[in-house]
């Protein structure tokens, strides 16, 4: 007789939803149970997470099963909180991006996370992408020589992001749920730092433009010096009515392009030298989700190490207390200073 295997995903928004239909995807059966809680407290109704979910009221509810491993999708300022009380549990977690809102509640729980890091992922999923994967080996093998340069432009219009809902009212858009562009997108912080290492400094400029009626900064521009003085520049907002998502590196010998949302990467060379390196517009951009649950499903076993840990998260997260604490003071802050 098969052994009874369960799941847990603490959250209810979208990427909480995406993460249940993908767990029983992968690992649904007549012996698996995929269960759901709201960080929250809230009354989750079935039609919102879809059938064969098991939905608990609370979270020490939920906690009376045993887990092979769970989801923290719930608002950032309670990833660490949440992480805490699964770890009494001895839960393997993916904790979603960013792994906290802040340093200060990190903190809270440091060591009970760092006890139990070698069963913890920061789901960054960007790099499960192929033409993140693709970019890196490009990177390494110096397609473009030494780098001389990088510069990072991402945005997208907030009522955009998902027209069914009030954006208003979502996380994203909203202070105390650990909105802002700098939380929102760190995606593309931490692939920085997995594709050009720790930053020493970090100089920002971050503002609300009061176009959106929202309380968080929804535009950020920021000079990031590697302690060699490789400068990366970072333009992130909420803004752009056509959505943009590219990083662009300056090398000796040419210059490449990421382009995400494309999801393609082109070499220019010269003036009229441009040759596409990667290019797959069919991707299902849903299998990097399932490609990154099956790699943790190996980090919960304990055959893989976690391939974005918590001391990366951490790095993350350091940058963009560093970010805030420049655009707050206007000045250029060394991105260790933010780890006191």
């Amino acid at each position: 007789m098969s052994e009874q295997v369960n799941y847990l995903v603490i959250g209810s928004g979208s990427i909480a939803k995406r993460h249940l239909a993908n767990l029983k995807r992968l690992f649904g059966g007549s012996h698996t149970t995929i269960g759901c809680v709201s960080a929250s407290g809230r009354t989750i109704s079935a039609s919102e997470v879809g059938e064969g979910i098991v939905i608990y009221n609370t979270l020490a509810q939920a906690l009376e099963n045993e887990y092979a491993f769970a989801i923290i999708a719930s608002p950032a300022p309670w990833h660490i909180e949440n992480a805490a009380q699964l770890l009494q549990k001895n839960i393997p977690l993916l904790i979603e991006k960013p792994l906290s809102d802040s340093l200060k509640n990190f903190r809270l729980y440091e060591s009970t996370l760092l006890a139990h890091q070698d069963k913890i992922e920061v789901a960054y999923n960007l790099r499960f992408l192929p033409s993140a994967v693709k970019f890196k080996a490009l990177l390494e093998d110096q397609v473009v020589g030494s780098v001389q340069g990088v510069s990072v432009d991402v945005g997208q219009y907030l009522p955009d992001w998902r027209p069914a809902s009030d954006y208003r009212r979502n996380v994203s858009a909203r202070k105390e749920l650990g909105g802002g562009v700098l939380l929102e997108l760190s995606h593309d912080l931490d692939y920085l730092g997995w594709l050009f290492g720790r930053f020493e400094t970090a100089y920002c400029v971050s503002r609300n433009t009061g176009t959106l009626d929202v309380n968080v900064e929804d535009v950020a521009d920021a000079l990031l010096v590697r302690e060699d003085r490789l400068t990366v520049a970072v333009h992130m907002d909420f803004l752009q009515r056509s959505p943009v998502r590219t990083c662009k590196v300056i090398g000796a010998l040419g210059t490449l392009v990421w382009d995400i949302i494309s999801n393609t990467i082109t070499l220019r060379t010269g003036a009229n030298e441009k040759r596409v390196l990667f290019e797959d517009s069919e991707y299902d951009r849903n299998n990097m989700y399932l490609d990154q649950l099956r790699h943790f499903s190996d980090v919960a076993s304990g055959n893989v190490s976690p391939a974005i840990s918590i001391n990366e998260g951490l790095n993350t997260l350091y940058l963009i207390e560093a970010m805030k604490a420049s655009a707050l003071t206007g000045l250029s802050v060394k991105i260790e200073e933010s780890q006191a």
